[in-house]
């Protein structure tokens, strides 16, 4: 059974920073891409952010560029991402998930993805 918990959210105020994880269980987790997606109220869900299986490759939304950054630790099958500069368009439901077969192009395309977590949520306050 592939399970994805998150963890790291909470409420702050903007120009603060939070970190992220997620533990993956139940799937080859150095063999898997990962990715993260943030849903807003009344929003549709969205690409934050994709790592490769080997971390090389990494890709990010635009709006997020230069202040998130994606990581993951595959001994300890943790996937974080790292929150700096948070504004309050951030505050969202954030959600890690796994699936596609790489990154590439269309990172951002939630139907790629296999499995999800619950979320956490961010809430950042001006």
């Amino acid at each position: 059974q592939v399970q994805l918990e998150e963890s790291g959210g909470g409420s702050v105020q903007a120009g603060r920073s939070l970190r992220l994880s997620c533990i993956v269980s139940g799937l080859t987790f150095d063999d898997t891409p990962l990715g993260w997606f943030r849903q807003a109220p009344g929003k549709e869900r969205e690409g934050v952010s994709c790592i490769s299986r080997s971390g090389t490759n990494r890709y990010y939304t635009d709006s997020v560029k230069g202040r998130f950054t994606i990581s993951r630790d595959n001994a300890k099958k943790t996937l974080y991402l790292q929150m700096n500069s948070l504004k309050p368009e951030d505050t969202a439901m954030y959600y890690c998930a796994a699936g596609p077969q790489v990154c590439g192009g269309s990172w951002a395309d939630l139907s790629r993805y296999n499995y999800w977590g619950q979320g956490t949520q961010v809430t950042v306050s001006s």
